[in-house]
């Protein structure tokens, strides 16, 4: 195993949030436990737990909306807080863990013990006492393969995860097959006629095995392979179906994972991160490594690791709150997909460092999702188009997740942020893809009839508007422009523009009757344009930035003036309560305005603030405080933004280098004006190549200003700096 390419610990993980991960976007696999007591713990993309909200639809409020905007321009600063159907805050089915493959065996000693995982394979492997064992998720297969050196076994399917419902009816089914056995799990949810299923098939090579339901016991084996699938269904599964499936699948350990890797590795190879590390730093375990918070190792290894774990939670859906893991049913904030920071900021490198899995992903969802979309704007706005929900389990998008204090169902950017990959996508590739069409025509369809109030100088007005999670500091949430609505309206009207010539004059027209950016009399961006409405700085949330990132809409050479009261904005912003994705968020920002000692605090903040488990998987709060994904799946999205940025027309090279950082080699990083890029730096050079796919001129942009770029299709092209 590569050092930087994966990560190792010398002692057992007897926390599952220590449990080394792999996925394959639907699976999940999670590996800890004793030497006597392996578990790995399977999870599945759609195990969400009948909540009530399955059945919940999003308010009926489009007949009071004119009332309210009224009210709000007005003066009546506290209006949309009677903006309801009085109903209480319903949270979105929760994911939870489905069960625990559990191997028990002779020895508990655990002599010269190493467990593994390796990102270019997706493998989590553990030595001790003779004894081998082997666990990945394949993405050719849809299974999950565990494959174990041990004359002594005993193995069972075991429900029993912390915050599983006592009255969850769980039956177990186990039965002996020519080469070995099935073993089953079916769990009913509390008060629903859901359920879903487990079933591993066992294939034992020499040896007996002996049933002792729920378990099995085998004894003298060479060796055992196990196949683990997870359904979830809303009616009674059939249990034998899904044997049938498992039975056909090869019977060889290497041809499985030589299946699996051919789809795996090339994913996670196309780009690498080398900051010239330290030899016996990298070769540390996870957990010292986290003990050095300025090691240029960690920050390999978190960029590695970062990548994989994100390439592993994609596939059905885009990653969670949690990614795809979780060993505890009681998961924070339900492991949504939560829509207003985590999974744009998660699925942030996905276009960059060249990961279209992750975009085809979170394409899949919007897809499925577009007609509950048409639900939010037409039951809350009274509008076409659509409006995206703030939380998502995943099997539904409608909006019903919202309070007083948090009116998510006010807010209106949504849909934008969550497309801006796919259209990022697009750029890299040079090919516009016609579902992003069909869902940028219908959010600008949206904005087509709900923007019709305008102020006195003629601007259109985005009422009620929402900052999440903020709030003026003189008034309500639910207020006026937000800063955030401003942007994504007119990102999207434009966006939708280039990719509808027919409709472009119109959704530019009204792109152009949108009110400015408003600046505070503290100098900065204001969160809310509508005057009046003071800033509340001591957030979480950069919402109010979003036209510095992830949209282009402010930057240091287009609208400087712009960008400096955003710079400003930035340097007021407080932390709060200190979660990861704030940090990041700031970090992401101020590589963009070009902030290199500001992106090394917010780092340094992230990397110093016990903020990572062994198993390379973050929280959302310092000392390991709620396992969530936030940090693990961002931080290579900072990593990227600090050393290369791209636009159709523009490459930022090294903008935001921290001191850290003095050295490196970045390969195989994708730019949106068809470009592949490698890239290497000292102190006293640096040196790009280009590998563009399209004839084009862009404009370079480095330490020493701008000059342009042409680039023809096919021909390298070397960029030597001795400056940046």
């Amino acid at each position: 195993m590569n050092v930087i390419h994966g990560t190792w610990e010398p002692a057992p993980a007897t926390r599952w949030e220590d449990g080394f991960l792999s996925g394959n976007g639907r699976h999940g696999a999670l590996v800890f436990g004793e030497p006597n007591d392996e578990r790995v713990v399977v999870t599945h993309h759609t195990l969400v737990r009948p909540n009530g909200s399955e059945h919940a639809r999003p308010p009926r409020l489009a007949a009071e909306l004119p009332a309210l905007q009224d009210r709000l321009l007005a003066g009546e600063l506290d209006a949309a807080e009677g903006f309801t159907d009085g109903r209480d805050l319903q949270w979105v089915q929760p994911f939870h863990p489905g069960f625990q493959v559990r191997l028990r065996g002779a020895s508990d000693a655990g002599q010269d013990y190493r467990r593994t995982v390796d990102f270019t394979t997706g493998v989590v492997e553990t030595r001790y006492d003779g004894r081998h064992s082997r666990v990945f998720v394949s993405r050719a297969d849809d299974v999950i393969v565990q494959h174990v050196t041990a004359s002594e076994l005993d193995i069972r399917l075991d429900h029993d995860l912390p915050g599983a419902p006592k009255d969850l009816a769980v039956g177990h089914g186990a039965v002996l097959t020519p080469d070995g056995a099935l073993l089953t799990l079916r769990g009913r949810y509390p008060g629903s006629d859901r359920v879903y299923t487990g079933s591993t098939l066992v294939r034992v090579t020499g040896g007996t095995v002996t049933l002792t339901p729920p378990s099995l016991r085998i004894t003298g084996a060479d060796s055992v392979l196990l196949l683990t699938r997870v359904t979830r269904q809303a009616d009674e599964p059939d249990a034998l179906k899904q044997a049938d499936a498992l039975r056909e699948l090869p019977v060889d350990y290497a041809e499985l994972l030589g299946r699996h890797t051919a789809v795996h590795r090339p994913a996670y190879d196309r780009v690498t991160l080398d900051l010239a590390a330290e030899p016996a730093e990298r070769a540390l375990p996870g957990s010292e490594l986290l003990e050095r918070p300025d090691s240029p190792a960690l920050l390999e290894r978190l960029f590695a690791a970062g990548r994989y774990h994100l390439l592993s939670a994609s596939g059905l859906f885009p990653p969670r709150l949690t990614g795809l893991w979780t060993g505890d049913w009681d998961t924070a904030w339900s492991g949504a997909f939560t829509n207003d920071a985590n999974v744009n900021l998660q699925t942030a490198s996905a276009a960059c460092a060249a990961l279209p899995e992750v975009t085809a992903a979170l394409a899949s969802l919007i897809e499925r999702q577009l007609p509950d979309w048409q639900d939010n704007a037409r039951e809350i706005f009274g509008a076409r188009g659509v409006v995206a929900p703030p939380h998502s389990d995943g099997e539904s998008g409608l909006t019903y997740h919202f309070e007083r204090e948090y009116p998510l169902h006010l807010w209106t950017a949504g849909a934008d942020w969550l497309l801006k990959p796919l259209v990022d996508h697009d750029e890299t590739r040079g090919e516009q893809d016609p579902r992003t069409a069909r869902a940028l025509a219908e959010v600008a369809l949206f904005y087509e009839d709900f923007l019709t109030r305008t102020d006195a100088d003629g601007h259109l007005v985005v009422v009620p508007s929402y900052s999440p999670e903020n709030r003026p500091a003189n008034a309500s949430w639910g207020a006026i422009n937000a800063a955030m609505d401003l942007s994504a309206a007119r990102h999207a009207l434009l966006t939708a523009a280039a990719y509808h010539p027919a409709k472009a004059e119109a959704w530019r027209a009204l792109a152009d009757r949108l009110p400015p950016h408003r600046i505070n009399t503290d100098g900065a961006l204001a969160e809310w344009a509508w005057p009046g409405l003071d800033d509340t700085y001591d957030h979480r949330h950069l919402s109010h930035l979003y036209g510095v990132w992830p949209l282009d809409e402010i930057t240091p050479y287009d609208t400087p003036d712009l960008a400096r009261a955003a710079h400003r904005a930035l340097e007021l912003r407080g932390s709060e309560n200190d979660s990861a994705h704030g940090h990041l968020h700031h970090a992401l920002v101020a590589a963009r305005l070009r902030d290199g000692e500001r992106v090394a605090h917010a780092l340094g903040q992230v990397l110093g603030g016990d903020f990572f488990h062994t198993s390379l998987m973050s929280a959302h709060y310092p000392n390991r405080n709620v396992y969530n994904a936030d940090a693990a799946h961002t931080l290579p999205a900072v990593l990227v933004e600090m050393l290369v940025q791209s636009t159709p027309d523009r490459l930022v090279l090294l903008p935001a280098v921290p001191a850290t950082c003095p050295r490196g080699e970045l390969r195989g990083i994708r730019t949106r004006f068809g470009a592949e890029l490698d890239l290497t730096w000292s102190p006293t050079e640096a040196t790009a190549v280009l590998r563009p796919t399209r004839t084009h001129r862009v404009e370079l942009r480095t330490s020493s200003g701008a000059e342009p770029l042409e680039l023809v299709a096919g021909e390298d092209h070397v960029l030597r700096l001795e400056a940046w």
